[in-house]
């Protein structure tokens, strides 16, 4: 019989298994400081776009003294107990009634988390005689939901129309077959790798033709985007036609929980049914109190989101000049496409923490194809204008050294030896030419 600990410990996954050479720089790195623009990184001054602190609301004045406040007058344990048996609270439904309003819908359910929420909701709507149809560059909550669900699930190819039709008429076809189950579609309101928003008003315009129930995981886009913040669907007209609105908390409210918005019907029976929410503690009156004064933030300060738009469209309009390829988004959310393995990457990501003072996430294999690097830039409303142009001139600095192989180092280095001598002046080593 095999040992369980024995196979873990042989195999430790794609990203394990750079583990004691990686933690506590690119993986699992502490941030220290006030929340904002610039905080510090192993005592070095850096300029943050890792952070989903889209309106700078982490360190508003208003929303720290909502947390102290509810903190002070609560305490971390009440209520008490799962919602459902003594842990509900007049704040509690007051938040859900609020949220409900802002996103234009009937009723809302408060969830502890976003990824726990959207993967439990999953689970809660779907039988094993429905079909699920997702876009293929869903996010990991939707995924794990998705391994839970006993019924069949199509994917669709990213944002791809034709491909989407073409799912949505197997579905069809084998609702009829099995004369039983119904489809529900998933999407995202914005992606939050690339940064381009969900085909909401195609696919809502296809519900005419077929019948179907559509589901959008809006983190990423509520409180940045429609006029009023209210989400990718009220920035693309089609809000009402969205059956179900989820989006969590921890973007634009910089804070913890989520919550899922529909017709009240639909609400209610999800509210007695999602067992992650029936069975667990209900969300802490502290954060319950600072989503309330969070939200408030959204409805009244416009020029919070405003700002937002004015550091996005600033940064990308400078990569864009500067030629780097950003993509198709058309969000806040900026990634940085380039060419590169991952030893060029490991390099370039400590040239512009430690010389540049830029610390920004990257994604290369095997979370994308090899030989590619994506950088994710997180504009936030607490950017400054400095911030950025510090930003465009460092990345314009470090593309030239990628370009001209000025990265190609040995191996990632151990961090344990460097972390002895991180404040020494990093320098690169070259790989030796081959003879």
């Amino acid at each position: 019989m095999a040992d369980i600990f024995e196979r873990l410990l042989k195999n430790q996954g794609p990203i394990g298994q750079h583990r004691e050479r990686a933690h506590g720089y690119f993986a699992f790195p502490k941030l220290e400081g006030e929340i904002g623009s610039r905080m510090k990184f192993r005592g070095k001054e850096v300029i943050v776009w890792s952070l989903n602190n889209y309106l700078g609301l982490a360190n508003h004045p208003e929303v720290r003294k909502a947390d102290a406040d509810g903190a002070r007058d609560f305490g971390l344990a009440s209520p008490m107990g799962a919602r459902m048996m003594s842990g509900n609270s007049n704040q509690h439904e007051q938040l859900e009634r609020e949220l409900a309003a802002f996103v234009m819908k009937e009723d809302a359910a408060l969830l502890n988390y976003g990824y726990q929420g959207m993967s439990s909701l999953i689970d809660v709507l779907c039988s094993r005689h429905d079909v699920i149809v997702y876009d293929a560059e869903s996010h990991a909550c939707i995924i794990d939901g998705l391994r839970m669900h006993a019924g069949h699930r199509y994917v669709f190819k990213h944002n791809d129309m034709e491909d989407f039709e073409k799912q949505i008429q197997r579905s069809t076809s084998l609702i009829e077959k099995q004369k039983a189950g119904g489809i529900l579609v998933i999407t995202e309101g914005v992606f939050g790798m690339a940064g381009d928003q969900g085909r909401l008003q195609e696919i809502a315009a296809l519900k005419e033709k077929y019948s179907f129930r559509l589901l959008v995981d809006d983190a990423h886009g509520f409180g940045t985007m429609g006029k009023t913040g209210a989400g990718a669907g009220e920035e693309q007209g089609v809000q009402d036609q969205i059956d179900l609105y989820f989006s969590t908390f921890a973007k634009s409210m910089a804070s913890i929980g989520a919550f899922i918005a529909g017709d009240k019907k639909i609400i209610d029976y999800v509210r007695y049914n999602i067992r992650s929410q029936i069975f667990a503690k209900t969300l802490p009156m502290p954060l319950v109190i600072g989503n309330l004064k969070r939200l408030e933030l959204l409805r009244t300060r416009p020029e919070l989101k405003d700002r937002l738009w004015e550091n996005a469209g600033k940064l990308q309009k400078g990569l864009k000049e500067k030629g780097f390829d950003i993509g198709k988004t058309d969000s806040p959310v900026t990634p940085i496409y380039m060419k590169g393995g991952v030893e060029e990457a490991t390099a370039m990501v400590m040239d512009l923490r430690e010389n540049y003072g830029i610390f920004a996430s990257i994604v290369v294999y095997p979370v994308i194809p090899k030989g590619h690097i994506i950088y994710r830039l997180i504009p936030t409303a607490s950017h400054t204008d400095k911030d950025i142009e510090d930003t465009l001139q460092a990345f314009e600095e470090t593309k030239k050294k990628l370009d001209q192989g000025e990265y190609k180092t040995e191996m990632i280095p151990d961090m344990a030896e460097y972390s002895a001598k991180r404040f020494e002046y990093f320098e690169l080593k070259p790989k030796a030419s081959k003879k």
